[in-house]
Parts: C-alpha cells; sequence; structure tokens
C-alpha cells in the first residue's frame, strides 16, 4: 500500500542528498593551492638558511673589522709610545751633544775629561733609559794623528782593534760612558756605515741613525745615534760647507732596541694580545728586522697591521708590524645568532606550514561534516520516513485487532471467551504502548518533540496515575500514596500529557521493582526550605508521640509505611517542617498570593520514592541511557525496554528541568525530578477549578473527622486528601484516645454536645495489639448524664480480604472501606455511601466521556469513512456505529471527492492520510476548494444550492502515522483534526465533541 509513493519519497531523499552535496563542492585559496605547500616549505627552509648564513658572515665581518680595528689601536699605541720614548732620548742626546761642545771647546782649558763625562753620564743614565751607552768621538784628521796619539797615549784602533790605517779623517772615540769604555780609541769611521751616518750628521747637523746590528758586547740589536759637535757657534742658516768646517766631533749613543721593545711592552696591560715586530725599512726590497722573529713563523698571519715610526732621521725608515698571537677565535655568538634565527625562522615557517595544514584538515573536515550532515539529515529523514512507515503497518494491523477485540467484547461472551478477548485486548495495547515509547524516543532524538501549554490540574493528573495502578498495587500489598503541597497552584501552563507520562514511567518502574512496603509521590515547590521550628505541626492528640515504626529486626524508620528507604527526603523528620509551613499557609496567605503573582514561572520539584530491590552501583551510571537495564536477569525477571528513564529525562529536560536520583541495592530508590511550568491566570484558574473541586467539596465541606493512625507520614497524606475535600481532621494513634477525645471535645462545648462526624481508622491501627478484640459498638462516650453512640467508622485499607470485612463489620465498622490509594473522588464516593449525602453518579450518564454520551452525540449523523484498508473501514464503521451513527465507507480520496459534491448529507468524515492515488492531505484540500467554490457563489446569490449557512464539512484524520500526522499538518491541508488508530472512546469523544452537540436521549 503506497509503495510508489514511498519510493517516490526515497528517491527524492536521494535526489536532495546528491543536490546538497553538489551545492557544497568548490575549494577555498587555501585548498587550491595546497599541493604547493611543501615545496613552499622546502624554499623558505632554503631562504632561511641563506639569511642564517648572510647573518653569520655580517657578524663575522663585523667581528674581523672590530678585531681589525683592536689591533690597529694598539699597534698604533705602542708605535707611538716607543717613538715619544725614542724622541726623548734623542734629546737627552741632543743636549749632551751642546754640554760636550760648549765646556769641550768653548772653555780653555776644556772642563771635560774622560773621568768627568763618565761619572755625569752614569749620574744622568736615568734619562736615556733607551741607550746603553754614549760616546764622544773627536774629529781628527790625518795630519794631526800623532799629536793626537802621542796626547792621548793610545794609537787610534779600528773596529776589529788594529791600527788604523792612514785616511784623511779618523773620529776615535775619546770620552766614552762607563757602559760602553771597550770602544775607547776605535776609530768610528772604520766601519763603512758609520762612516757614512758620521758624513751625514755634520753635513745635516742632525741625528743620524745607523742600520741594525749586533751591539758589541751584547748580542741584542741596536742601532748607533750620532749628533754632530761643533767647536764654535752656526750662523742662523749654515751651508754643509759651514757645518763640516765647523764640526770637531761626534757624540753617538747606541740603542738597544729589544730591550727598549720589551721595556715598552712590559708597562702595557695588553702586551701578551699581540706580537710587535719593528723593521728598517729604508731598503724596502731587503727590510731588516730591528725587533722580533720572523712574523710569518708563528701567530696569526692572517691579519696583521703596520704603523710608521719616525726616530728623527729623514734618511731612515723604520716600521712597526702587529699581528694577534693566535688566531681569530671562532665567533660562537655569529653562529648562535644565525643558528637562533635559522631555529625561528625554520619555528615560523613550521607553524605557518601547520597552520596551513591545519585549515585544509579544517576545511577539508568541514566539508566531510558537511557532507555527513546532508547523509545524516538525509538518514535522519529516511529514518522518520521509515518509522512512520513502519507506525503506520504495525498499527494498521494492530487497529484492526483491536477494533475486532473491542466489537467482540460488545457481544455476549461466556466468561472464559470474555478473559481470552480482555486478555488478548491488554497485550493489544501493552504492544501500541511500546510502539509509541519508540516513537517518542525518535522524535526527541530528531528535535521533533514539542510541548503543549494549555492549563492543566496536576492534582487531578496525579489522582489518573494512581488509579492506573491502584489495582496492582492493592494485589501486591503495597502502599501507594500522593502528596502535594499547598503551596502548588492548581492549575498550571504545560503539557499534561508529557508530565503524566513522566510519573507514569517513575511509579510504574516503582510498581514493578518493589515486591513490599511503600512507593510515595510528593510534590512540592523548589523554592529554599524555610521550616518554622516555632510552628505547630501535626501531632498526637492525648499522649501520642512521634516515633518511628520498628521493622521485624527491631530498627525504627519514620517513612509512609515504615520501611526503610534509600533517603531521608520523605521521612518524618524532614517531612513534618513541610508539613509545619502547610499549617501556618493560611496565616500567609495574602503575602504568597502577591508573591505568586509577580512570578510568571512555577518550578516543581517531584520525587518518587520506593522501597524496592534498588538499582545496583555498578549499573547506576547507565540508568537513564535507552534500552539499558540494571542487568540481563532484570529484564527476563521483571521485563519492560530500558526505554521509560531515558525519555523521560529528555522530557524533564525539555521542561527546564533536571532528573536525578538515590539508590541502594535492597532498600530502594527515590527519583526526584524538577520542571518549569507557566502560572496561569486567577480568572483560568476559577473556571477549571468550579466545575470539578467546588462540586466536589461542597457535600463535604465542615464535617469533622478523627483519623487513627500510628505511622506519622501516612498519617499527614491522609490528612491531606481529606482536606482536599474540606473536611477537619484530627490526628491520634488508637482507637481509644479516638473516644477519649470525642469526650473531651463534647465537654468543651458548653453543653452544646458536637461530636465528630466519622472516624476513619487504618487498619493495621485496628488489627494491632490489643485493640483487635475491641469491639467498637461497645465503646460509647456520656455528656452530662446521657450517652451517646460513636459517630461512623470507616477503615482505611490497602488491601481487605472477605474474612477480614466480616470481623470490621462485626467490630461495628461502617459497610464501606477506603480502599488505597486514596484519591479525591473515591474517597468522596466512599464517604456519599457511608454518610447518605450527595447523589451518586452513573457511569455514561453524567460523565463527559462515557458510552451513552458519544451515543448521544454521534446518534444519526451521517459518517464518511475513507481509507484503503478494508479491516480499518469495518473497525471505524463498527466503533461509529456503536453509538448509533450512520455510516459509510469508501476506499479512496477520489470516491470520497465523489460523494462529497455539493450538496451532499454527511455531517462529518474520518479520512485516512496515506492512500494510494490520492493522500488524505490531497482529498481534504480539494474538498476545502469545492467548498469554498459553493461558498462564493452562495455569496454571490447562487442559494440554491445552500442548506444551511456556509459549507464546512468537519474532516478529521484517521491515521496510524503518529509522527507525520500532527496536528499542525492536519490544520495546514485543511483538516479540523485527527483521530490516532486504534480507537479510544476517550480519543474519539475529544474528536467530535468540538463540531456536534449531545441530543437528550428518550
Amino acid at each position: 500500500m503506497g509503495g510508489n509513493l514511498k519510493m517516490q519519497s526515497h528517491h527524492s531523499v536521494a535526489v536532495r542528498l546528491n543536490e546538497q552535496m553538489g551545492a557544497k563542492k568548490g575549494f577555498t585559496f587555501i585548498q587550491a593551492y595546497r599541493a604547493w605547500f611543501p615545496k613552499l616549505l622546502m624554499l623558505w627552509i632554503l631562504v632561511m638558511a641563506y639569511l642564517s648564513l648572510s647573518i653569520y658572515n655580517y657578524m663575522d665581518a663585523d667581528n674581523k673589522v672590530r678585531r681589525v680595528e683592536v689591533l690597529s689601536s694598539m699597534c698604533d699605541q705602542r708605535a707611538r709610545m716607543l717613538q715619544d720614548q725614542f724622541n726623548v732620548s734623542v734629546n737627552h742626546v741632543h743636549a749632551l751633544a751642546i754640554l760636550v761642545s760648549t765646556f769641550h771647546y768653548l772653555k780653555n782649558p776644556s772642563a771635560i775629561d774622560q773621568e768627568t763625562f763618565a761619572e755625569y753620564t752614569a749620574r744622568t743614565a736615568f734619562e736615556r733609559p733607551l741607550l746603553s751607552g754614549v760616546a764622544y768621538a773627536q774629529r781628527v784628521v790625518n795630519s794631526e794623528r800623532e799629536s793626537f796619539e802621542r796626547q792621548n797615549g793610545w794609537m787610534i784602533k779600528t773596529m776589529e782593534r788594529e791600527p788604523s790605517p792612514t785616511r784623511d779623517e779618523y773620529a776615535p772615540v775619546i770620552f766614552s760612558q762607563e757602559t760602553v769604555s771597550y770602544i775607547e780609541s776605535i776609530d768610528m769611521m772604520s766601519g763603512e756605515e758609520d762612516r757614512e751616518n758620521i758624513l751625514r750628521a755634520r753635513a745635516t747637523g742632525k741625528a743620524v741613525l745607523t742600520s741594525p746590528f749586533r751591539l758589541l758586547g751584547s748580542h741584542h740589536l741596536g742601532v748607533v745615534l750620532t749628533f754632530p759637535v761643533y767647536k764654535s757657534k752656526l750662523p742662523p742658516n749654515p751651508t754643509v760647507e759651514e757645518r763640516i768646517k765647523a764640526a770637531s766631533g761626534y757624540l753617538g749613543g747606541a740603542f738597544d732596541v729589544e730591550s727598549l721593545v720589551e721595556n715598552l711592552l712590559g708597562q702595557l696591560a695588553g702586551n701578551q694580545a699581540i706580537m710587535v715586530y719593528v723593521y728598517d725599512v729604508t731598503n724596502s726590497s731587503d727590510p731588516l728586522i730591528m725587533y722580533g722573529h720572523q712574523y710569518h713563523q708563528d701567530g696569526d698571519t692572517s691579519l696583521l697591521h703596520e704603523s710608521k715610526l719616525d726616530f728623527g732621521d729623514p734618511f731612515r725608515k723604520h716600521q712597526m708590524i702587529c699581528r694577534y698571537h693566535h688566531k681569530a677565535p671562532t665567533s660562537w655568538t655569529a653562529i648562535n645568532t644565525a643558528f637562533l634565527f635559522f631555529v625561528i625562522g625554520l619555528l615560523v615557517g613550521y607553524i605557518l606550514y601547520g597552520a596551513a595544514m591545519h585549515i585544509v584538515k579544517v576545511e577539508d573536515d568541514f566539508r566531510e561534516m558537511e557532507e555527513l550532515k546532508v547523509r545524516a539529515e538525509a538518514a535522519d529523514v529516511a529514518k522518520s520516513q521509515f518509522l512512520a512507515t513502519v507506525s503506520h503497518e504495525i498499527r494498521t494491523p494492530m487497529n484492526g485487532i483491536l477494533g475486532m477485540l473491542a466489537l467482540l467484547l460488545d457481544t455476549a461472551l461466556s466468561g472464559t471467551q470474555r478473559d481470552y478477548a480482555q486478555t488478548a485486548q491488554a497485550c493489544g495495547k501493552a504492544l501500541i504502548a511500546l510502539i509509541n515509547e519508540v516513537l517518542d524516543r525518535a522524535k526527541i532524538e530528531a528535535g521533533r518533540l514539542e510541548l503543549e501549554q494549555v492549563p492543566f490540574g496536576i492534582r487531578s493528573i496525579l489522582d489518573d496515575v494512581l488509579s492506573l495502578f491502584s489495582e496492582k498495587s492493592r494485589n501486591m500489598g503495597i502502599e501507594l500514596a500522593v502528596f502535594v503541597s499547598d503551596k502548588v497552584p492548581e492549575i498550571f501552563i504545560g503539557d499534561p500529557g508529557r508530565f503524566r507520562q513522566i510519573i507514569t514511567n517513575l511509579v510504574g518502574n516503582s510498581i514493578k521493582f518493589t515486591e513490599r512496603g511503600h512507593i510515595f509521590v510528593k510534590v512540592h515547590l523548589a523554592e529554599p526550605s524555610k521550616a518554622m521550628i516555632n510552628g505547630k505541626s501535626m501531632t498526637y492528640l492525648n499522649g501520642g508521640s512521634d516515633e518511628g515504626v520498628k521493622t521485624s529486626d527491631g530498627r525504627q524508620f519514620k517513612t509512609l509505611s515504615g520501611c526503610e528507604a534509600a533517603d531521608d527526603q520523605n521521612s518524618w523528620d524532614t517531612f513534618k517542617h513541610l508539613i509545619a509551613n502547610e499549617e501556618h499557609r493560611t496565616d500567609v496567605s495574602s503575602n504568597v498570593a502577591v508573591n505568586n503573582e509577580a512570578s510568571e514561572h512555577v518550578t516543581l520539584m517531584v520525587s518518587v520514592e520506593d522501597t524496592g530491590i534498588g538499582i545496583p552501583l555498578c549499573a547506576q551510571e547507565r540508568v537513564f541511557m535507552p534500552f539499558m537495564q540494571a542487568d540481563s536477569s532484570t529484564s527476563r525477571h521483571y521485563g519492560g525496554t530500558g526505554i521509560g528513564l531515558s525519555i523521560s529525562k529528555c522530557l524533564v529536560e525539555l521542561m527546564g528541568g533536571q532528573i536525578n536520583f538515590t539508590s541502594r541495592p535492597h532498600v530502594g530508590s527515590t527519583f526526584l525530578f524538577t520542571a518549569n511550568f507557566g502560572r496561569c491566570k486567577e480568572n483560568v484558574v476559577s473556571d477549571l477549578k468550579k466545575p470539578k473541586l467546588e462540586d466536589l467539596t461542597s457535600n463535604f465541606r465542615g464535617l469533622r473527622s478523627i483519623l487513627v493512625d500510628g505511622k506519622l507520614v501516612r498519617a499527614a497524606v491522609t490528612k491531606y486528601h481529606l482536606k482536599r475535600l474540606g473536611i477537619l481532621v484530627e490526628v491520634v494513634s488508637n482507637i481509644k484516645m479516638a473516644v477519649a477525645f470525642c469526650g473531651r471535645n463534647g465537654s468543651a462545648t458548653s453543653g452544646n454536645i458536637v461530636p465528630p462526624d466519622i472516624i476513619l481508622v487504618e487498619k493495621d491501627a485496628w488489627i494491632s495489639g490489643e485493640e483487635c478484640d475491641l469491639n467498637i459498638q461497645q465503646l460509647e462516650w456520656k455528656q452530662n448524664g446521657h450517652t451517646y453512640k460513636l459517630p461512623k467508622m470507616i477503615l482505611l485499607a490497602t488491601n481487605f480480604g472477605k474474612g477480614e470485612f466480616d470481623k470490621a463489620k462485626a467490630a461495628g465498622f461502617a459497610d464501606t472501606v477506603i480502599m488505597k490509594p486514596l484519591r479525591a473522588s473515591m474517597v468522596a464516593a466512599c464517604l456519599q455511601q457511608v454518610l447518605g449525602i450527595g447523589k451518586t453518579r452513573q457511569q455514561g450518564k453524567e460523565l463527559p466521556n462515557g458510552s451513552n454520551f458519544l451515543q448521544s452525540l454521534l446518534s444519526g449523523k451521517q459518517i464518511l469513512v475513507v481509507d484503503d484498508n478494508k479491516v480499518n473501514r469495518r473497525v471505524a464503521a463498527g466503533a461509529l456505529k456503536k453509538f448509533r451513527a450512520d455510516v459509510e465507507c469508501v476506499d479512496s480520496g477520489k470516491a470520497a471527492l465523489h460523494l462529497l459534491q455539493i450538496p451532499h448529507n454527511f455531517d462529518a468524515c474520518f479520512m485516512d492520510i496515506q492512500m494510494p492515488e490520492m493522500d488524505g492531505f490531497e482529498a481534504t484540500r480539494r474538498i476545502r476548494q469545492m467548498e469554498s467554490k459553493a461558498n462564493g457563489e452562495i455569496n454571490g446569490g447562487l442559494e440554491g444550492v445552500a442548506r444551511k449557512g456556509e459549507w464546512h464539512l468537519p474532516v478529521l484524520a484517521m491515521t496510524a502515522d503518529v509522527i507525520h500526522a500532527t496536528y499542525d499538518e492536519c490544520l495546514k491541508c485543511g483538516m479540523d483534526g485527527y483521530v490516532s488508530k486504534p480507537f479510544e472512546e476517550e480519543n474519539l469523544y475529544q474528536a467530535v465533541a468540538k463540531f456536534f452537540k449531545s441530543k437528550p436521549e428518550s
């Protein structure tokens, strides 16, 4: 059925997938050039290497420049110092020459002799530290040689200490410093170089230096400084001939160059940093070393510096050459800087490369996610379509099964046949409930589950939930109770169906896993607790106490049933503070009302406590996971799918709340959740409360009662339900106290005896201890000499056997026993029966969802049923004919359009949605088009085709597709509502009550 439509739908999903994926194609700039990234990275590395090498070369060159500058500075410094010290010594030698000229030649007789010269030069040697000694050589011509030798007593000798051969002129040493006394009588002109120096000195009148040579008496290299000594004063600008003619001798000094340089270097702190060489470079092609070794033999030969030396002799040229002792050290700064730059550049390149690749990966992931998203959306659509199809295909035969079973149960059946049919019907409903849960989960996962926002009463919902589980709890002997704080408003704005679903799931789980004790549902406002310590809480009268209930092993637990609970949230120690606040609520009702109006939202806190088997510790983490249960044995022993709590958690979160639990194995569990609801306006609250609550409490308001119960929490819950009916309640712990209270109450009325109207006794308070044998009919109370019978006494029980009922009746209790769980309507009905007040309502006569009411709505109505499934048509026709409706069935949308051609006599149409050729939505649209055309003709004056007013046939969707057949979709195509398959009387009533009015039955 509908196979072509399904294939076309799946094909359209695939087409949309391809179109969306095709629309996503196209690359960004980074993705387009992603293949270049490795090449760019290599290029970056090469550039960084080149830049690093350039940095190293630059810094190394800079170091070399600075090294050259340092060497140049140090060499120039040493050259200047050497030159300055040499010039100082030259000046002293010049002064000594002047001294000899003055006191030897210009004095007659001479004031200087060898002894005087030696002593003077010795005393003034400190002024000439660079000279190893000085001597004076007299100018002697060959004609004066003999007289000179006779005068001095020695012969003129050559450098080799041999008699000087005959020459035109001699220069024998006549005065000498003691350090060079060995040169006395030696002819200084016997040496060729010395002769040239003497001749240059007297011709120029300046100091003249010799080339370096080994000094006599020392192996050090040295030079001789020669100054001319004149015997007479020279004119201002003497000529060479005048200088030669006036020359009388020559004063010379021997400079020890090596000692000179060593002393100089010793004065400098950095003398070890560089090597110093002094050269005579008069002959540039053959320089003569004056100090140091050959510079190319050791040290750093790659770097040297030359500094010129001016010793005052313009004929001779000298220079100082310096170089470092050691080669230039490795430039670690340059290496580290270049390496660090390379590493940083490499890291930056890698970061940029990594960022680019990450961007590429992110974009690839994004594209993949987009593709997966499109596929997921398509899969979600396909999943929804699949679920809709499966739901429709499952619910369609289930509709036939349940519908036929319902029709079968309306026939005359034997007891066994009815039991079988009812069992089959219950199993079918269970299967439908399971399908609904799976579909709810699918809606939640798809984000398509939306909450209604309608007014509803939470107390009536809790009563309905209790009624669902009342029979099972009675059979199991479990105490099932509900307590709602008086601070909780009567009406909220929210989704009653989903709230009922949460409570039903939690209570259903508790019923399933609890075999003894109690299940307690408590609702209060989620606000900070402000317990009134000095306030009056509920206490026992006449000596009662608030002691807990003893268990079989002697332990006391102040809970609803006396059994141990997972926590103390609902124990009497906590519960009594809530009761105390309820007692004082009337005192502050005005303030509360003002505060409530200020807030538009209400947050409820709901707890569901049970004393069942609890949840194992190892399974508590996965409690809210769908299709997960505590262990495998749970499924086999207790049944269930494990999806209820998952759905409840999702629904709670949709309501803006949270859900949690406390559980102890073999003790029990307490589930606690919060939910946010809107606050209802006061006029809406009064309208909703009046037909239900006011009518219910009008018959019991002002009644006085005594409640006999030994368990405090349970007594508080019972008192809550009685207060809902307007009954005043006093609590005592046993029947004797109730009787005593009746007497004390009567005596307190100044002769006006006002006994309580009823006494309600808990079953275990009646049968416990000595009171089991108590004959209540014999208990009387007296006032002013009169004896009065006790008021009606009613038992409260969770379960009650036939023998116990006979015993209670014999003991004086009323025929009616109020069976738990307590609900306002059920308690009211029982009290009406016992007290004989009010009128009991007849099922179906006054309840709006009764079969008779439906019959009054549908009786005589012309109904058209459109469904392509024959079984569904029979079920729908049977269900509607049950309520006396005239039903006509067709199997397609086209056939429905043929029958609904205006004018027609149909009052309503039940339209299936999924049908071949033309689905229900399209058929409804065409029906509305025909009606719109007809209404236009009516307004245009063609009234012959009109019945009464405008044409509008109520069209109700009749479908098993609970995912797509939503109310909004129905309204969009022009439908007035929908009825979900299989039919339920309540749903059918809600659908048709909007359009039809009930007819009084004859």
